[in-house]
């Protein structure tokens, strides 16, 4: 499991002990052995919270099955990760009810859950495929290029698993969403209403929105690394709301020509940022010489700062100067967002962060797309238009995504406080598992 999707989970063990730390204790199973950052962070958070713990296994339905008869009382839930589905069957050959958990947006969720339909109507019953992606309940219209690369390619095994994946949902004891109900409703209500699964005869699982959830473990920074300590003591120095901040993930990498693009466009536009550089290849040393533009470096030293790797994303997020977010719309990366009021500009790269970029640009409006070329590639003087828009503008969508990613800041604290729709979702969940003979 990549720290991606182990960092969610942690927190949603987190939230659920929080809460109910009387009754339930939780154990994570690991698929494949940590490495060394994950191990450093798995560290610090059973240091934090006692009740959370740890047991690694190997990616084996078997080793599941041994796993869950070991533990001393049989399991109140099985909650996995959507990409671990084909274990949920060992659970519930155990009797243990069974709970998907996605750390992405309810849209997505939606989409999946609907993937036979698209599938049924296009390919066996001849229907436009565009203009059923206009169409997907709680979603916005939708084109090709948006769906996820996993199910982008109809012929691929992988299209084949998210079918599998998407029927085995609809039998499930319920879904667990990184979302709250006020960030995305028309996706919620979709699936509350069983709008995705319109051609069955029961009703969806039920869906429980307990975002947002995002990593809160402090002293979980890689092993050795300086750059975050520097940077923010960079940040302490900038004035309120203006640096814009351009990180695209651990999987998020450009061309050294797209590299040169985004260096002239931080240049010419003169704001304060703080961009962090990954090298092309692949490899963990960056020589930011040889990748920037001849001299980038020296002529915006008073205004920016390049970061080689890696930084505490959470921590840069929530400093007062940064007002603005250039991100490759990862889910994780949106709630931080969120949680914290910072306006984005939408540059998806891979997986679903096409499909994220169309709902947190045209649903929930807390961001800006860029205009790309074909193959991708964004111009300079598209990014620098993009930058100033998000972080001066005084009227137009600058100023409308400013405004709405606060009013989802303020909506996302109001669901996790007492009474809130998350913690109201969690409270639901815990009753359903003592309605199964839980807790």
């Amino acid at each position: 499991m990549g720290r991606g999707h182990l960092v969610p989970m942690v927190e949603l063990a987190k939230f659920i002990t929080t809460h109910h730390n009387a009754t339930i204790s939780v154990t994570l199973l690991l698929p494949s052995p940590p490495n060394r950052s994950t191990l450093h962070y798995i560290s610090t958070v059973t240091a934090a919270a006692p009740s959370i713990t740890f047991h690694q296994l190997s990616h084996s339905n078997h080793n599941i099955l041994g796993t869950l008869q070991s533990f001393p009382t049989k399991p109140k839930a099985f909650i996995f990760d959507f990409f671990n589905h084909s274990a949920a069957a060992t659970a519930a050959s155990l009797n243990i009810p069974t709970f998907y958990y996605f750390p992405n947006a309810a849209s997505c969720v939606a989409l999946f859950l609907y993937l036979p339909t698209i599938h049924q109507n296009s390919i066996k019953n001849g229907y436009s495929y565009v203009d059923i992606l206009r169409s997907i309940p709680g979603l916005p219209p939708l084109s090709p290029e948006d769906m996820p690369a996993p199910i982008s390619d109809r012929r691929s095994q992988s299209y084949e698993s998210f079918i599998t994946m998407s029927l085995h949902m609809r039998n499930t004891n319920g879904i667990i969403i990184n979302t709250f109900e006020n960030l995305e409703p028309k996706a919620i209500m979709a699936l509350k209403n069983s709008a995705c699964v319109p051609e069955s005869s029961e009703t969806s699982p039920p869906v429980f929105c307990v975002g947002p959830l995002i990593s809160t473990t402090k002293g979980s920074d890689p092993v050795g690394d300086d750059g975050g300590r520097e940077c923010l003591s960079w940040l302490n120095s900038q004035p309120s709301r203006s640096v814009v901040f351009l990180s695209f993930g651990s999987y998020g990498r450009f061309s050294k020509v797209q590299m040169r693009e985004i260096a002239v466009a931080l240049e010419r536009c003169g704001k304060r940022f703080l961009w962090v550089v990954r090298d092309p290849m692949g490899s963990e040393v960056v020589n930011l010489e040889a990748l920037l533009p001849k001299g980038f470096l020296e002529r915006t030293k008073e205004k920016g700062m390049v970061i080689k790797n890696w930084v505490p994303q959470v921590e840069v997020l929530s400093h007062d100067s940064v007002g603005g977010f250039v991100t490759h719309c990862g889910w994780n990366s949106v709630m931080e967002a969120v949680t914290f009021g910072v306006p984005m500009v939408a540059w998806p790269l891979y997986a679903e962060q096409n499909l994220n970029k169309v709902v947190i640009v045209e649903e929930m409006k807390v961001a800006l797309p860029l205009k790309e070329d074909e193959g991708g590639f964004v111009r300079a003087s598209e990014l620098e238009e993009r930058v100033n828009e998000l972080m001066e503008s005084e009227i137009g969508r600058g100023k409308e995504v400013r405004e709405r990613v606060l009013a989802a800041r303020n909506g996302g604290a109001a669901a996790l406080a007492g009474g809130g729709s998350s913690r109201v979702a969690l409270d639901g969940l815990v009753r359903l598992w003592k309605q199964k003979g839980s807790c």
